[in-house]
């Protein structure tokens, strides 16, 4: 099977400024994709572009704001494909100390903002082309303190298959990431940082943890495979399967 070239493609990541996201950016333009990386920080916006290859394109736009995603579709026209990775570094809340408010703000971004960037950008979207949202593994084997990230990563899944089906032949699918060296878990101390990263590689079954180049491989390859839609692609070292 030959998978559809990115050459001249346009593709519009939503959190492309760091981390997976940039990564996924910078691995499409170099298969030819025109990228746009989108964030609200405008200095972030501005470095990334400069890592990536001539020829890619930043904008600033507040997520969390329907005015602003609007108006960001709006100046990028038509395009072939959607990312979205944005979201804050990761929380782990135990029930007894969640606080509600907090907890409903944590679903802003990771999950009604890409609600919100779905809706504002499939009319621009050519339907030839794709959305790839992002889930995790913690919506099949969660621990103590992810209620909150299952919960998440549940409603994005749901949402993928329901998008699928409403938005045909857009092709609508998610990647569900295991842990991966990666900004997200900057909250973090370093030491419980390195400490987990350990852990998981002696759990999974390819002895290392992730890396980002792992999982922004998957954004790109559920771009290019054009029979593919309403899946989730999990890639995560085979932790699930001990």
């Amino acid at each position: 099977m030959t998978l559809t070239p990115l050459t001249d493609q346009r593709v519009v990541v939503l959190g492309g400024t760091s981390g997976i996201g940039l990564t996924t950016a910078a691995q499409a333009a170099e298969l030819g994709a025109r990228v746009t990386v989108v964030s609200s920080n405008e200095a972030r916006v501005r470095a990334a572009v400069e890592k990536l290859p001539e020829g890619s394109a930043g904008e600033t736009a507040n997520l969390n704001d329907n005015g602003q995603v609007a108006a960001l579709f709006d100046r990028i026209g038509a395009f072939d494909h959607l990312v979205y990775t944005a979201g804050e570094p990761l929380r782990m809340t135990p029930l007894d100390q969640m606080d509600m408010a907090s907890a409903q703000d944590f679903f802003q971004l990771r999950y009604f903002g890409a609600l919100r960037a779905l809706s504002a950008a499939h009319p621009y979207l050519r339907t030839t082309g794709s959305v790839v949202l992002t889930s995790g593994t913690a919506v099949q084997r969660p621990g103590p303190g992810w209620v909150l990230g299952a919960s998440i990563c549940g409603a994005i899944e749901a949402a993928v298959r329901a998008a699928a089906v409403e938005l045909a032949p857009l092709r609508v699918n998610a990647v569900r990431p295991g842990v991966s060296r990666s900004p997200v878990w900057d909250r973090m101390p370093e030491a419980e940082r390195e400490q987990m990263y350990e852990q998981i590689a002696e759990s999974n079954l390819l002895d290392r943890v992730g890396e980002v180049e792992d999982i922004a491989e998957a954004y790109v390859y559920l771009l290019r495979q054009d029979f593919t839609t309403g899946t989730i692609l999990t890639v995560d070292g085979g932790s699930m399967l001990t």
